[in-house]
């Protein structure tokens, strides 16, 4: 019997979209007598050693999971499923403007504090300021990428493995670099950050470090590789939240691998092989990331060896981990926030935002944790 495979429906064909349809359905019927999903795992009592306190909370409207939120000069963006773009004040929740595009939206947020930008589904790249539209480009493929706005510029990755740069003020195209690679990505937002002078992009398995200035390559480093026979087995894509230490940068490779690379040269320190699909946080000591099927591991950011593993979140659908300030945070699927040691992955706080779910990482601004649930419901909170 064919085995479906996991996460079947964050994959996207450039060229064979019916093909996947196709396969999919045959997988399915095939699989129909498949055991149910597992039950996530109850959650058990625990000693609190944080005290969580609520600061604010404001509704922005449906999230969903695939958009990301940013913050920058204590401002927080986000953007909704239907394109209702919020930027919020990170220390009171106040709302500093919105502007509905009125129009769905397959990436965003990136921004600086000065411009945000988003993808829309119909491949257009839309920027703005002060809560107006600055200007609009058509991008040649879709991007579930958060764009990067950095520099006087705009970057964007795209599902046929595209870097564009824009001008930020004007919306001129300033440079596009196009890689080869499997006909299938994964539908999620991949890599697109900035390490000193170099533009790091995901192009398959490779972490690619690039001028931002024209686009050429200055190294790059194999994260993840292809295996398999067909175009789902052979998928590798990397995907966002990488965790950055000084010069070594760690990602990883989807369903395939957890790697920390060499930012300075594009040398691989080491590689794990890993079964996830989120990103990765970290802390001098620790790599942390989690598992599809919950499993939540830090690896030692020197050796990659695991230094402690937990199952006691098991099949509850977590988000990428976020690590600041000595706590260590991750979202589940039932709207729950999760603090763990980050010494040793034991619960010592957690809070229920509710229960549609947490859409994505949560995020440290100034002295608060900031969550987004799937419905849209951000809430700070403080945690001492």
């Amino acid at each position: 019997m064919m085995h479906l495979p996991v996460n079947l429906g964050r994959l996207v064909s450039k060229r064979l979209l019916l093909w996947v349809g196709a396969l999919a359905m045959s997988m399915l019927a095939a699989c129909s007598s498949t055991p149910d999903k597992p039950n996530p795992t109850a959650l058990t009592p625990f000693t609190s050693q944080r005290t969580v306190t609520p600061v604010w909370s404001v509704q922005v409207g449906p999230i969903g999971a695939m958009l990301s939120m940013n913050s920058t000069s204590g401002r927080l963006a986000l953007v909704s499923q239907n394109g209702m773009v919020s930027v919020i004040n990170a220390d009171t929740g106040a709302l500093a403007w919105q502007h509905a595009l009125n129009t769905p939206i397959s990436a965003g947020i990136g921004g600086d504090g000065q411009r945000y930008a988003v993808v829309t589904q119909a491949n257009e790249l839309i920027t703005l300021s002060e809560g107006k539209v600055v200007w609009r480009s058509k991008l040649p493929a879709n991007a579930f990428t958060a764009p990067l706005v950095a520099g006087g510029r705009v970057f964007v990755l795209t599902t046929d493995r595209t870097v564009l740069a824009f001008d930020g003020a004007s919306g001129q195209r300033l440079w596009s670099q196009q890689r080869a690679g499997e006909a299938l990505v994964v539908k999620q937002s991949g890599i697109l950050t900035s390490f000193q002078e170099n533009l790091l992009v995901g192009l398959s398995g490779r972490l690619v470090a690039m001028s931002p200035t024209n686009g050429v390559s200055r190294w790059e480093a194999s994260v993840g590789s292809s295996r398999g026979t067909n175009e789902v087995e052979r998928l590798v894509d990397l995907v966002s939240g990488v965790s950055r230490v000084n010069n070594i940068v760690c990602a990883r490779a989807y369903q395939t691998s957890v790697s920390c690379v060499d930012a300075t040269r594009g040398n691989i320190v080491w590689t794990r092989s890993a079964q996830g699909h989120t990103g990765l946080s970290g802390n001098d000591g620790f790599v942390f990331g989690t598992e599809s099927d919950g499993k939540f591991f830090a690896w030692n950011r020197t050796t990659g060896q695991v230094a402690w593993q937990t199952d006691s979140l098991r099949f509850r659908g977590l988000t990428s981990p976020s690590f600041a300030d000595g706590q260590l945070l991750v979202g589940d699927q039932l709207g729950w926030v999760h603090w763990l040691d980050p010494k040793n992955g034991q619960t010592v706080a957690r809070v229920q935002i509710d229960s549609s779910g947490i859409a994505m990482a949560p995020l440290r601004i100034g002295q608060h944790w900031v969550s987004v649930s799937k419905n849209g419901l951000v809430q700070a909170h403080r945690a001492e």
